[in-house]
């Protein structure tokens, strides 16, 4: 999916940072390149995956989430599968790319993490690793999401990282990502910033879609088992797009349809939604040409999603040209179909999914009538719902 020209997908991507940062950058990119080539830093990654983190997570048929919509007409009915990333240690996707990037910090001499959060488990993920590896760990967050996210708060200060809370602007994830930029620039000699999607400045895109590709070549692997074929569809929640390009990018050279669903919040027409791939304008955001939520004025505007890790006002550079080449779908789920989704879920598969991930199941719980019986879908289970509970059930209140 990328172009000739480094750093860029299409006609997005790219470094735009300050002038200090760029040697930070480039030892970033340099070091990356090298880990790629070295035998050791795989295998050692492979064993925290494996014996740490409890990799290969499982490929669950969803029969009776199926059939809680009419979809599941036995045998001959469209079939769906969860990739379930929620049974990862720390309880989501995250800790595949924060032991990736605490791993090549190592490798690169650095003694300090810095780290952003938005629903605070990219935050648990990073200070996981840190304390995995004997470094020390600063995580921005938003008092917003601190608020919200009190449990993940917790977890990060347990693990011994200190968390910063960011008082400026909306005081969620864009302005945590704001003040860890800050942070590296100031102590970059000694510190790995650990980007916790595909987005912001090459490699930082590149490099954390590889280390969440395990995800997707898992999948591969264990539907060509079951199924004995690839699915029809993959389907997975988009903030920055981490967990999404996880998934695709092992069957972008397969003909298999790819679903991003993102947060509409209250409506696509309220203003008060996340939903950058759909209502998005190109723009530059945190070192990375791409879509992004901004006014006339070309200022960035507040992303609205009652899943605090879908926030963003940006999306990954990869997913702008996904979707600019048609190579990739983008639909959006509001806050509402999300909330019913968790119900749905819960009561009949028994799993309580973060709220970012029940995007993902929201959208196929509407389309599921409509799929062929022969269809084989496979969702993203990027999270669990531990760390939304408050939430949930504040929302929920009376349907519970």
């Amino acid at each position: 999916m990328e172009n000739h020209k480094k750093g860029y997908f299409g006609r997005y991507g790219g470094q735009y940072v300050p002038e200090m940062l760029m040697p930070a950058l480039l030892e970033l990119e340099a070091a990356y390149a090298e880990a790629k080539a070295n035998a050791s830093f795989w295998k050692e990654l492979d064993q925290c995956l494996r014996n740490y983190v409890g990799r290969p997570t499982p490929l669950y048929r969803a029969a009776k989430l199926s059939a809680a919509r009419g979809g599941d007409r036995g045998d001959s009915g469209p079939r769906i599968y969860l990739k379930r990333e929620d049974l990862a240690h720390t309880g989501a996707h995250k800790i595949n790319n924060t032991l990736g990037q605490v791993l090549l910090a190592k490798y690169m001499g650095k003694k300090e993490i810095i780290a952003e959060t938005g629903a605070g488990q990219h935050g648990v993920a990073t200070a996981t690793a840190a304390a995995l590896f004997g470094m020390s760990c600063r995580v921005y967050m938003g008092i917003k999401d601190i608020e919200r996210q009190q449990q993940n708060v917790k977890r990060m200060q347990l693990l011994g990282a200190d968390v910063i809370p960011v008082h400026q602007g909306s005081q969620t994830l864009k302005d945590a990502i704001n003040e860890a930029l800050r942070d590296w620039v100031t102590n970059v000699r000694q510190t790995h910033y650990v980007m916790g999607s595909v987005v912001g400045p090459h490699p930082y895109p590149n490099m954390v879609r590889d280390f969440q590709s395990v995800i997707g070549r898992e999948a591969r692997a264990q539907i060509l088992e079951q199924e004995g074929r690839l699915p029809d569809m993959l389907i997975a929640c988009v903030g920055g797009g981490s967990n999404a390009m996880g998934l695709f990018s092992p069957f972008f050279d397969a003909d298999v349809c790819l679903v991003g669903v993102e947060a509409a919040g209250e409506g696509l027409y309220t203003g008060h939604h996340s939903a950058t791939l759909s209502k998005g304008e190109e723009g530059v955001l945190h070192g990375t040409f791409s879509l992004l939520l901004q006014d006339e004025h070309g200022q960035v505007l507040e992303a609205h999603s009652v899943a605090p890790g879908l926030d963003y006002p940006g999306v990954g550079p990869e997913h702008a040209n996904l979707k600019t080449v048609g190579k990739a779908d983008y639909v959006s789920v509001t806050d509402e179909e999300a909330l019913e989704a968790v119900m749905t879920l819960s009561r009949s598969e028994g799993i309580i999914p973060a709220l970012e991930s029940a995007h993902a199941v929201a959208h196929v719980l509407k389309i599921l009538p409509d799929l062929p019986r022969s269809h084989c879908v496979i969702i993203n289970l990027s999270g669990r719902g531990d760390k939304d509970l408050n939430i949930i059930t504040d929302h929920l209140e009376g349907r519970i």
